[in-house]
C-alpha cells in the first residue's frame, strides 16, 4: 500500500457528525474515471477513501487529483478490505473479476456495490449473492436507471394503463467499439449482450413487471478482426407471460444508437435516447394518435446510486437492485448466447423477483463536467 499525500485526513463522517460511508473503488478504466469518481462529489453521504489499480500512473495521478487518501495495487486489495478505513467497494473491473472480488469483500464483511453484468455466470451471480448472505453485508448491483427519473417515469406509466394492455417492447442499442477494447475479450466476459444487451433486458423485465419464459437469439459478425472473439451483432427476442414479446438488437459494429419503445393497445412510449449517461434523455408519447415529447435533462446517474446505497448501509434497508436483480439479466444472457449458438429457442426455469424499480427511488443529482483521463479511452470509434 502506497499512502497518498492526504494519508492524515480525518474521515469526513467524524469531521461532520453526520455518517458516511467509506468506499474503495477497485479499477480505475473508463467507467470508473468518467462516471465513478467524479460522482463521490455529490454524494454527501459517501467518501471516496481509497483507490485499487495496477497502474502507479492511475494511482498517483487520480490519488491526488480526488485526494484520496489510500492508494492499493491489486495485491494489496485484502489489506485495503481490512485496514479498518473502508465500509464498502465500488468494484469497477472487467466482467470476469467481478465474483473473486466481490467474495473477498464479503468475507471481510465490507459492502458491495458492483458493477453490471454482476457476472458472467449464473453460478457466478448465486455465489457472490450467497458471500453476501453469509456475512450479512449488503451487495447492490449498479442499474444507475433505477434511479433516472426518466426511465422511472416510463415505469409509471407503463404500470397506469394509459398504453392499454403492453403488447410489445423493442430496442436498439449500437456503439462502434474500437479494436483492442476490453468489451472484445471473451475472457473478461466481453459480448454485446453482457455489455449493451443487458440495459435492453433490463428495461424489457421492469416495464412488462414480469420475467422471461423463453427466449430465442441469432448473433452476425461482419468479419472484422475486432470480432474474432465476441458477437458484432446479436438480435434477441424475449417471450414474457400473457404472450407479450420483447425485442432488441445490440451491436459493437454499427453508428450509436440508445432507444427503446413500449407498444401497448392504446399508445406508445419511445425513449430515445434511454440509456445514456453523458446526456439527457428523451420521451416520445403517443396515446390515441396525439403525441407529445419532454425532455429529461442530464444528471449525475452514479451520484443517485452511491446515495442510495450508502444510505442502505447506514438505514440497514436491502439494496433494490439486488443481487438477485444482476443474476435475473445473466441468467437470461446466457440462455440468449445458448440460443445463438443452437439456433433454437431456450425455455427459461421460473424465476420469482418480487421487487422491481420504482418511481420512489428517483434522486436527481446534478450533472458533472467530463474530466480528463489518466491512461484510459473511451470505447467507442465516435466519441
Amino acid at each position: 500500500m502506497v499512502p497518498s499525500e492526504t494519508t492524515n485526513r480525518r474521515t469526513s463522517s467524524a469531521a461532520s457528525g453526520k455518517p458516511k460511508v467509506r468506499y474503495a473503488v477497485v479499477g480505475l478504466g473508463y467507467i470508473a474515471q468518467i462516471a465513478v469518481l467524479p460522482a463521490f462529489a455529490h454524494a454527501k453521504n459517501s467518501e471516496l477513501m481509497a483507490l485499487v489499480s495496477d497502474d502507479p500512473a492511475k494511482l498517483r495521478k487520480l490519488g491526488k487529483k480526488y485526494k484520496v487518501p489510500l492508494i492499493y495495487s491489486y495485491d494489496e486489495y485484502d489489506q485495503c478490505l481490512s485496514s479498518g478505513q473502508v465500509d464498502a467497494v465500488y468494484i469497477a473491473l472487467p466482467n470476469s473479476m467481478h465474483r473473486d472480488y466481490t467474495v473477498r469483500a464479503c468475507r471481510a464483511g465490507v459492502h458491495v456495490l458492483c458493477e453490471k453484468p454482476m457476472a458472467v455466470t449464473e453460478a457466478d451471480c448465486e455465489g457472490m449473492i450467497s458471500a453476501a448472505g453469509d456475512n450479512n453485508v449488503k451487495l447492490m448491483i449498479a442499474y444507475r436507471l433505477h434511479f433516472e427519473e426518466a426511465n422511472l417515469k416510463a415505469v409509471e406509466l407503463a404500470k397506469s394503463g394509459k398504453l392499454g394492455e403492453l403488447r410489445a417492447f423493442n430496442s436498439v442499442f449500437t456503439m462502434q467499439v474500437k479494436e483492442g477494447d476490453i468489451r472484445l475479450r471473451k475472457e473478461l466476459g466481453g459480448g454485446t449482450l453482457y455489455d449493451i444487451g443487458i440495459y435492453c433486458i433490463n428495461a424489457a423485465r421492469y416495464l412488462f413487471q414480469a420475467e422471461p419464459i423463453e427466449v430465442f437469439a441469432s448473433s452476425a459478425n461482419n468479419g472484422e478482426r475486432r470480432f474474432e472473439e465476441v458477437d458484432e451483432m446479436t438480435a434477441s427476442i424475449l417471450r414474457f407471460p400473457n404472450e407479450r414479446l420483447a425485442a432488441f438488437t445490440t451491436s459493437f459494429g454499427a453508428s450509436d444508437i440508445s432507444a427503446y419503445q413500449i407498444v401497448g393497445t392504446k399508445g406508445d412510449l419511445r425513449v430515445d435516447p434511454a440509456y445514456e449517461h453523458a446526456e439527457g434523455l428523451k420521451h416520445h408519447l403517443t396515446i390515441n394518435g396525439k403525441t407529445r415529447e419532454r425532455t429529461f435533462s442530464k444528471r449525475d446517474q452514479f451520484a443517485s446510486e452511491l446515495i442510495y446505497f450508502s444510505d442502505c448501509v447506514i438505514t440497514g434497508e436491502d439494496p433494490e437492485p439486488s443481487g438477485r436483480e444482476g443474476l435475473a439479466d445473466v441468467r437470461i444472457i446466457e440462455a440468449l448466447y445458448r440460443s445463438a449458438a443452437t439456433g433454437e429457442a431456450v425455455r427459461l426455469a421460473e424465476f420469482e423477483k418480487e421487487t422491481r424499480p420504482t418511481i420512489e427511488q428517483e434522486i436527481h443529482s446534478p450533472a458533472v463536467q467530463k474530466p480528463e483521463l489518466v491512461r484510459a479511452a473511451t470505447p467507442s470509434r465516435e466519441k
